[in-house]
């Protein structure tokens, strides 16, 4: 049955026998076949058929659903039984958000792979909260704790800020001693959907609170990244985005002294997040270890 279900949710996806035997290298008739054996099996149409369209059926839908569990146990039981001196292989579905993907994801990749030839990894880079069983993904990396606690998170790094600007910026512009000089400053915020934005600060047991604003707002990190390198202001952003830049000179760190927050609690650790399994993919935690043990290493060190 297993065969069979890995042929179903390959024609489920595609939606065409024909489409699907040439991705399994199969003849057509065999796919169908296939497909004939699995209703028969289940006492149930999986598929509504015409000449013009393959569609699933109210019980294809459920059955796609369990479909994918049942094959990704299958293959992570299959993976665990692998004697631990066998090359890790298999595939490893990814969903992260943008910016930490692009600077910090998928730099490494190419590292991994080059190390775990025979793993495959399917990458997205987006930034909103996917449901993991629902869309067959094995490690999802977000920001903030996870509150589903069907999941399994590991943290992958702290998500500590810096207040960053150019060379240029800094020495045509008045200087920063004190967390309420940015005020009179063009900062470049996070749009956190409220009318006033504030940035925190702590030093020791002294705390303070400054109303910032100026001329860009972005949901995402990488417009303001590329305005502050352009020496338009201001910006704070996580470790992870800036310390590259600070490490080559593009840009400076402001108020060493300070610690900054962009909420007045935290600015949210980064973590890995999976589906707890009784047959766990290996695959999972060589990726996490792999990215735990990249990005530590280019975080910058608070003075």
């Amino acid at each position: 049955m297993l065969k069979l279900t890995r042929i179903f949710i390959k024609v489920a996806e595609l939606g065409s026998f024909s489409k699907a035997a040439k991705v399994l290298n199969m003849a057509p008739s065999s796919v169908t076949r296939s497909i004939d054996s699995l209703e028969s099996e289940l006492n149930v149409a999986l598929f509504k058929r015409s000449t013009r369209q393959l569609l699933l059926t109210d019980k294809g839908h459920i059955f796609l659903e369990g479909a994918f569990k049942l094959v990704a146990s299958s293959d992570s039981l299959r993976m665990l039984m692998m004697a631990d001196n066998r090359e890790p292989e298999g595939s490893l579905r990814v969903s992260v958000f943008e910016s930490f993907g692009r600077l910090s994801v998928c730099p490494v990749i190419p590292e991994f792979l080059e190390k775990y030839p025979k793993i495959k990894i399917e990458i997205e880079l987006e930034n909103k909260i996917v449901d993991l069983a629902g869309e067959n993904i094995d490690v999802a990396i977000r920001v903030g704790t996870p509150e589903d606690s069907n999941l399994k998170a590991r943290k992958l790094l702290p998500n500590h800020t810096f207040v960053c600007a150019s060379p240029g910026y800094l020495l045509s512009n008045d200087r920063i001693e004190k967390p309420d000089d940015l005020s009179s400053h063009n900062c470049l915020l996070l749009n956190q959907e409220r009318q006033r934005t504030y940035w925190y600060f702590k030093k020791a047991r002294r705390n303070a609170k400054v109303l910032v604003q100026g001329n860009l707002k972005s949901k995402g990190g990488t417009p303001l990244l590329e305005a502050a390198l352009c020496g338009l202001g201001i910006v704070q952003l996580s470790n992870w985005v800036v310390s590259d830049f600070v490490k080559n000179g593009q840009l400076i760190v402001c108020l060493k002294e300070w610690e900054p927050f962009l909420n007045e609690n935290s600015s949210g650790d980064v973590y890995a997040v999976y589906k707890q399994s009784t047959y766990p993919n290996s695959n999972i935690r060589l990726f996490i270890d792999y990215l735990v043990e990249k990005t530590h290493n280019k975080l910058l060190h608070r003075e």
